[in-house]
């Protein structure tokens, strides 16, 4: 007689404090995908315990993010669930209880020292040269004691008592890691406040939650011996471990949202560090989901390119690496590229259409379907979204308002005496002499100006894209041509040329 093996349940619990940073959601991903692999359950829990670090409309933003990466969730919030709440900030009786039979059985305490006392003794460590490590107190205070403290509105925190011997984890992807006792300390349980810490916190919901596995990244492994410690004090399970090589930048550093302050300090475009900025930035969740699945995971062949499904059918723990991921932004930007020409015209209008609205573009917003296809389609190759607006932004620009960019006035206009605006002059009345607007005819136009004039396209289309535009930047120039109408190239045409001698050169010929 068989016995019925108990499903996989998975979970992923970020803290509150912003939009979900990538390397989050490759934590998110792999445990999904674990799931979904394995007919389990995903669970998506909120650990909202430290009160200071919480940032209002986090939990949002959080779900967000996951909707739009495409990983929804089977229990948690605005799911709900047999093993709710999800929250932890509402599940501090649940805690209170799992605190007190630790109290009551010797194997944890009230630590009465002060946070200055504390402080003094972290402080004289580091100018001696050398770590502090809690010491015990001997004797240790009772819980009346520590009940009397708090009753006067002390900021009493309950410890763990840490037994005196080597913890040692058994990891999926590391193997055995073994923590000696002379690195270990008690720690704190519950906070002042009366919140528990995230040791306790997530060592009581795994188990209430009947969590298998815990996939998290390498950073928590030092953690992971404290919470096999209270495990085995409660009496609990020790779900599988699973700990995931850390994402970093191409040079070594770690990705963290303090490069975007970087950038910003030097008057620079920020870098995409959590999931908002790439749907912000114009990334496909399909580019962005397959991009960060293979950081640290490989799929056992030399495919790159796989969806969703593909992923799931394909993924396994003991295909993730030991070793740090390197986060290589050209190669996510060509993925994205590949990407938009994988999805069918019909998803990728979709998430064009994401794009506008979560970026609140106000050129775009009130397009019809026909042109948002139309710009897609002539911008055929783009790596982003954002790459499109900013290809196509003049067409939506008054023809009296194109701003010109200086650089590209001198380098394919006025240089070599006005060169760029003398083929203007030849090219305006051809261009007006054009009676059918269409691609065909603009196309037969202007390989007639580089016959007469015996010069390459280039030679031609660049000022033609400088003088409607203000820029060197715009789909190819036929297109360009007919989504701007005959009359609107026109205006611009005469507006450039009226530039010539604004810029100090002679007038075109």
């Amino acid at each position: 007689m068989s016995v019925a093996v108990p499903p996989i349940r998975v979970r992923f619990a970020p803290s509150p404090t912003g939009y979900l940073h990538i390397g989050g959601a490759r934590t998110v991903l792999f445990n999904w995908l674990l799931a979904r692999k394995s007919g389990g359950v995903f669970i998506l829990r909120i650990e909202d315990t430290d009160q200071a670090r919480n940032v209002e409309d986090s939990v949002g933003k959080i779900l967000e993010d996951l909707r739009w990466l495409g990983m929804p969730w089977d229990e948690g919030p605005e799911v709900g669930g047999a093993f709710g709440p999800y929250s932890q900030s509402q599940r501090l009786d649940i805690y209170n209880q799992y605190a007190k039979r630790l109290l009551e059985t010797g194997q944890a305490y009230y630590a009465l020292e002060s946070q200055e006392h504390l402080a003094r003794l972290r402080d004289d460590a580091k100018a001696k040269g050398g770590a502090h490590r809690y010491v015990r107190p001997n004797p240790l205070p009772t819980i009346a004691e520590g009940e009397a403290a708090r009753a006067v509105g002390k900021a009493v925190v309950i410890r763990f008592k840490m037994p005196d011997q080597d913890i040692t984890v058994f990891d999926d992807i590391l193997g055995q890691v073994t923590l000696t006792a002379d690195h270990l300390e008690d720690f704190v349980l519950q906070k002042g406040d009366g919140f528990p810490t995230y040791h306790f916190a997530c060592v009581v919901d795994d188990e209430l939650m009947e969590i298998t596995h815990v996939l998290r990244g390498q950073e928590h492994l030092m953690n992971t011996p404290k919470h096999v410690a209270l495990q085995r004090a409660l009496g609990f399970r020790t779900p599988i471990y699973a700990h995931l090589p850390v994402i970093f930048n191409m040079d070594g550093s770690k990705m963290s949202k303090r490069d975007k302050e970087k950038a910003l300090a030097k008057g620079e475009r920020p870098p995409e560090i959590d999931v908002h900025d790439f749907r912000l930035a114009g990334y496909l969740p399909e580019a962005l989901i397959n991009f960060i699945a293979l950081l640290g995971w490989s799929p056992g062949d030399d495919r790159e390119y796989l969806n969703r499904e593909e992923l799931t059918a394909l993924f396994s723990v003991d295909r993730v690496g030991k070793t740090n991921a390197k986060f290589d932004r050209a190669k996510l930007l060509a993925f994205n590229t590949a990407w938009a020409t994988r999805v069918t015209p019909d998803r990728l209008l979709a998430a064009f259409r994401d794009y506008i609205t979560v970026t609140g573009s106000v050129l775009l917003k009130n397009e019809s379907d026909d042109k948002l296809r139309k710009l897609l389609a002539v911008c055929a190759g783009f790596r982003t979204f954002r790459q499109v607006e900013e290809k196509i932004g003049f067409l939506f620009v008054a023809d009296d308002a194109v701003q010109y960019d200086p650089k590209a006035i001198q380098k394919v206009l006025a240089k070599n005496d006005g060169e760029g605006f003398k083929m203007l002059g030849v090219v305006h009345p051809k261009l007006e002499s054009v009676v059918d607007w269409s691609l065909q005819d603009l196309e037969g136009a202007l390989k007639s100006i580089c016959d007469e004039q015996g010069v390459e396209m280039g030679r031609v289309a660049q000022p033609i894209r400088v003088a409607v535009s203000g820029s060197t930047v715009s789909p190819a120039i036929g297109d360009t041509l007919v989504l701007l109408g005959k009359d609107r190239t026109m205006r611009r045409l005469e507006r450039c040329l009226s530039l010539v001698e604004a810029v100090g050169v002679g007038k075109p010929g």
